[in-house]
């Protein structure tokens, strides 16, 4: 029987082409530097080495520099664009896989999660940061009033984002062991919209949805989107803000020394009884 295939969500080739013309006209990389170093400083805090590490679809050369020592040897590889597209990984090669804001472009996370699990060594480590959550929720949230009010419809203009509940899940679905996953919300403050705008351009962020509106949006509903953003989303400075929530996850290909759950009915006294005895 066929494969069920994930379906196309995200114009990649697109995708690479502005993340380049970023980078050419002076990529805004803020946010990008800020994972890096975070990544860097949770790897220290695992206390073994990584001769084999594998850097996964991350632009731009900061989560490079800021492993730099910290791992033996590191190959970037690039996502492929086509979500049938294999990762130039083979089985049980790697002892550490690492991205930073990549993985929120992939069609088809599951299978991209459950190929990096093959390629780690057992006891090999998974560690990564994607956008998530209620990221640009203002910006949405104006669009679409801004859209609504002015043409009478809604375009698709940001893509969906996983939240923590769904990676999790994701981890667990692609056998990791420990799986872990949090959020850091950032919470960055511009001018007006258009200069968030122009940031998200200069982070080759924009728009990559295949269905996205193929036609140039109205002059109109740009300064109406503006207007609502500032009214509903304006500091006392009258500086707007913009959030990001960066999802992070972890997880470890199973190994015998690693630390298992108790297997139910296992444990030696009951949830009861210890209730019973904490109120004597």
């Amino acid at each position: 029987m066929p494969q069920d295939t994930a379906p196309v969500l995200f114009d990649r080739r697109l995708l690479r082409a502005r993340q380049q013309r970023a980078e050419r006209q002076g990529a805004a990389t803020f946010l990008l530097e800020r994972v890096a170093q975070e990544l860097a400083e949770r790897l220290l805090a695992v206390l073994r080495d990584f001769a084999v590490a594998v850097d996964i679809g991350t632009p731009g050369d900061a989560l490079r520099n800021a492993l730099a020592g910290r791992t033996g040897h590191l190959t970037q590889v690039d996502l492929p664009d086509s979500g049938g597209e294999p990762l130039p990984l083979p089985p049980q090669s790697i002892d550490l896989a690492v991205s930073a804001l990549a993985l929120q472009f992939v069609d088809d996370l599951p299978g991209v999660l459950a190929q990096i699990r093959r390629a780690l060594k057992p006891d090999g480590l998974l560690m990564a940061a994607m956008i998530g959550g209620d990221t640009l929720t203002e910006l949405r949230q104006c669009f679409a009033a801004a859209e609504a009010e002015v043409e009478g419809g809604i375009s698709p203009r940001v893509a969906p984002f996983a939240d923590l509940r769904d990676v999790g899940a994701l981890l667990q679905r692609a056998d990791f062991a420990l799986p872990v996953t949090d959020v850091d919300r950032v919470v960055a403050r511009y001018d007006n919209a258009f200069a968030l705008m122009q940031d998200l351009r200069r982070m080759g962020a924009t728009n990559v949805l295949l269905e996205r509106r193929r036609t140039p949006t109205r002059r109109a509903t740009l300064l109406r989107m503006a207007e609502i953003y500032a009214t509903r989303f304006s500091d006392r400075d009258g500086r707007i803000r913009a959030t990001f929530d960066i999802v992070w996850l972890s997880g470890w290909a199973p190994h015998a020394s690693q630390q298992q759950p108790l297997k139910p009915g296992s444990a030696k006294a009951s949830l009861a009884e210890a209730v019973r005895r904490q109120g004597k």
